[in-house]
């Protein structure tokens, strides 16, 4: 089993194509790239996700993700929950899965703990509600607003892109079975002692200190996430990618 990563694609799988990633051309099903958040794949929720993800069922290999901030939590909700290497999944094609928060897997006789994830940082002009009776005329100003930042619950935004209470307490019962001890960690957002590090308009918050708590106490080796759009080495532990796919097993 060979195992990649990449960072967030919300919803453009170009670099999977061979001539961006030749090394598909030789894997099976049995190989993993892990995708760290914003997939984007589940977006719409009905047939207009269907191309795209059918396309990924039919690469050589198996796409599985953590999620992000920008993905459709009410579809992503409609899918079944299978356990997939030692942890929760949800099958969104065959070979296309959602690795759910606070669980482990088992790759590659390696560890993997997953938490997705992350705070919404586009959003300083509001959420707006279709059920609020202003929502045309709040639309209509924002659109006016040059570089206006906003989004629309259960349209383009979902209070599910942080964690309920049910999955962090899943997560410990999980890192508690392993001792608090995984070789990989792959979320979306950082820690908040790096996530601070990225710009001054970063803020913690709950998951970003949940997150601190894992660093601070887990044994790994490395941390992969996605979120900020770079690819970077930080140090010898924590890696943050965007485009790039790279092997790590």
């Amino acid at each position: 089993m060979k195992i990649f990563a990449t960072g967030d694609t919300h919803g453009n799988f170009e670099r999977f194509r061979p001539e961006y990633f030749p090394e598909g051309r030789e894997l099976t099903k049995e190989d993993v790239v892990l995708q760290l958040g914003d997939f984007g794949g589940v977006w719409f929720g009905d047939e207009r996700d269907d191309e795209a993800l059918d396309w990924l069922e039919g690469l050589p290999f198996t796409v599985a993700f953590v999620s992000g901030n920008h993905e459709n939590y009410d579809a992503l909700a409609r899918y079944p929950v299978e356990l997939w290497h030692g942890g929760k999944v949800q099958p969104i094609r065959p070979h296309v899965l959602h690795l759910m928060r606070g669980q482990v897997f088992e790759l590659a006789g390696r560890t993997f703990f997953t938490m997705g994830g992350a705070a919404s940082h586009d959003i300083e002009d509001g959420i707006l509600s279709l059920d609020d009776p202003n929502f045309e005329r709040k639309y209509r100003m924002l659109q006016r607003k040059e570089r206006a930042r906003f989004r629309i619950d259960h349209l383009s935004w979902w209070k599910e892109e942080l964690p309920s209470d049910e999955e962090y307490a899943e997560a410990r019962r999980n890192l508690d079975a392993h001792g608090w001890e995984v070789d990989y960690i792959l979320t979306h957002c950082a820690p908040t002692s790096i996530a601070l590090r990225f710009s001054r308009h970063n803020v913690a918050d709950h998951l970003t200190d949940f997150l601190q708590t894992v660093k601070d106490r887990t044994q790994y080796h490395y941390w992969l996430f996605g979120h900020h759009h770079l690819n970077q080495a930080i140090d010898q532990k924590h890696i943050v990618l965007w485009e790039q796919i790279v092997q790590i097993l």
